[in-house]
């Protein structure tokens, strides 16, 4: 089980059980997105897509302290303002793995933006504050929002675990905020569907 907060326009924020299994997403295919541009993994081809299909971001081929920008753009995402690191603190645990991103050097901020439309995005996130995830769309209108709504450092007295997973899902997605006022927080597992 997963916890997935959410937050849907007139109401209060809630957590709530969920298992994140591709069925749930109706995803036949999902792809391990490497950083490593020596792969044998075929490039994405969204255009020759005829089922739902995930890309789900490796980031144990990033180096710590790595600024993360056009590592995946072959696989339709480029980041903004995003730092690979390997918690030191334990406050802030890896969901898998040994890598996160962060935002950096603005902290509280970090974007996604997608070479072609996505329907879906998510990600594990830990944070110190309050953290929306916004979704825009290509003139960069607001689509939806969803928040963790407060702290959910690990070893804390916060009711929300660390690691909770934040997603949306609507169309035409062309870029993600991840954003928190006066905070730090981490991503983990980031995953965008077409």
């Amino acid at each position: 089980m997963v916890k997935q907060a959410t937050l849907q326009s007139n109401k209060l924020a809630t957590i709530e059980d969920a298992k994140f299994a591709l069925d749930n997403f109706n995803i036949q295919n999902e792809i391990k997105a490497s950083a490593r541009r020596g792969q044998v993994e075929p490039v994405l081809d969204a255009a020759r897509l005829t089922v739902p299909t995930c890309i789900c971001l490796d980031l144990e081929d990033l180096k710590c302290f790595e600024a993360v920008e056009r590592q995946y753009e072959r696989w339709g995402v480029i980041f903004h303002n995003s730092l690979a690191i390997q918690p030191s603190n334990p406050a802030f645990p890896t969901y898998s793995g040994l890598i996160v991103l962060m935002g950096a050097p603005k902290s509280g901020f970090l974007e996604a933006s997608f070479l072609r439309p996505v329907n879906s995005v998510s990600a594990f996130v830990t944070s110190s504050q309050r953290l929306v995830l916004s979704a825009y769309d290509r003139d960069r209108q607001l689509l939806a929002q969803t928040a963790l709504p407060g702290s959910n450092l690990a070893n804390s007295n916060s009711p929300i675990s660390p690691n909770t997973l934040l997603s949306i899902n609507v169309n035409n997605i062309y870029r993600v905020t991840f954003c928190t006022f006066d905070g730090q927080f981490t991503l983990d597992n980031f995953r965008f569907c077409l």
